[in-house]
């Protein structure tokens, strides 16, 4: 299931780690337009959730993820599922734009909610889904999955835990993607339903920026977006990059791009750098070029000295499980709902701030 060579249907898959029995966790899949449904599907059923529903307008993409899941069934309409008292969760994946409004529906129907990345894309969104939240106690998770899905990522967190490098005062994030334009839907090429560059893959780097540093609040800088290549979309945004300072002092700058070459194994060489007061470490996520196609390679130099850990296979993906325990015991171990609203908007607010430096105005 996951295409290494092709982020939009890259579905990390890992080791079962179930934290509930068969059928006492139900969820179910609605709106398939983006392929990280299916990494977010993995992560559930590793941890012991049972998919019941796949639903979407679109029937081909039903039978694709039915394929994928055979233990699920296509669900009639998004009322079936809605109505299903025993679906406690709905995963979701569908166009930008489109997120919030079906996670609104969906808490309404008193289910947890669980969306791809980014998990809206404007403020107004933002204030309807916090506004929601506190009206029904329930969740919107968000699958930040450049460090939830990522084992490197994940061990990172470990190392700063264990103070391995001081205290963090610095993140470099690098966030390059293959642009695969033929293959991309319409909605992929317009700016009110993909939210831009910055809000859609930056909002990986910011979400690292703030859950690395510690931060608790963060304010943008500066930023800035271009479309260097692509004159023939010139909805889309091929290039983009922040700057940002969090309420601890730590800053932290990324940048996202739609320029991998053919030559790459895989979708993008994602890199993350992390300074601390005692030493910094490298991820090379993805990929360690010209020296092997496999991902997850963590550099660590400290006062110890220089360490280098192959990680892939070894940490797991510990918030599927988290999110699962969250949502039947109403905790927050996995995220908290502060952190992946303060994600979502300071990349919205990245966005906006480079859209006004270039003079864009959006549809109304």
């Amino acid at each position: 299931m996951s295409n290494a060579s092709d982020g939009m249907n890259y579905a990390p898959k890992g080791k079962p780690n179930p934290v509930v029995k068969e059928g006492e966790f139900i969820f179910a899949a609605i709106g398939l337009d983006h392929g990280h449904i299916g990494g977010m599907c993995n992560g559930l059923i590793e941890a012991g959730a049972t998919l019941k529903y796949i639903y979407d307008p679109d029937e081909n993409k039903v039978n694709h993820y039915l394929s994928q899941f055979p233990m699920a069934k296509a669900a009639k309409s998004e009322e079936e599922v809605l109505n299903d008292p025993t679906i406690k969760l709905v995963a979701s994946a569908p166009m930008a734009s489109a997120r919030c409004p079906l996670g609104l529906r969906a808490m309404e129907a008193g289910k947890d909610y669980f969306t791809d990345k980014a998990p809206l894309t404007t403020l107004e969104q933002l204030a309807d889904a916090k506004a929601m939240v506190a009206k029904t106690g329930k969740k919107y998770a968000v699958y930040y999955s450049e460090r939830l899905h990522v084992e490197a990522a994940i061990f990172a967190g470990q190392l700063i835990e264990e103070s391995a490098i001081g205290r963090v005062v610095q993140t470099i994030g690098m966030g390059p993607h293959r642009a695969n334009v033929k293959n991309r839907p319409n909605w992929f090429f317009n700016r009110e339903e993909y939210g831009g560059i910055l809000c859609d893959i930056g909002s990986h780097q910011i979400e690292q920026f703030l859950y690395y540093t510690g931060a608790k609040n963060a304010e943008i800088i500066s930023a800035q977006i271009e479309n260097y290549n692509h004159a023939e979309y010139p909805g889309l945004d091929d290039f983009g990059d922040c700057k940002l300072k969090a309420d601890n002092g730590a800053t932290g700058y990324f940048r996202v791009d739609w320029f991998t070459p053919d030559g790459l194994s895989t979708w993008g060489d994602g890199r993350t750098f992390i300074l601390g007061t005692e030493g910094y470490i490298e991820l090379r996520k993805y990929v360690d070029v010209a020296k092997t196609t496999s991902g997850d390679h963590v550099y660590l130099v400290n006062q110890k000295g220089e360490h280098y850990f192959d990680v892939n296979g070894k940490v797991g993906h510990p918030y599927f499980g988290q999110l699962i325990l969250d949502c039947l015991n109403r905790t927050e171990n996995a995220m908290t709902q502060e952190h992946a609203f303060l994600a979502a908007e300071l990349c919205v607010k990245a966005q906006m701030i480079a859209e006004k430096a270039k003079g864009i105005v959006r549809k109304a």
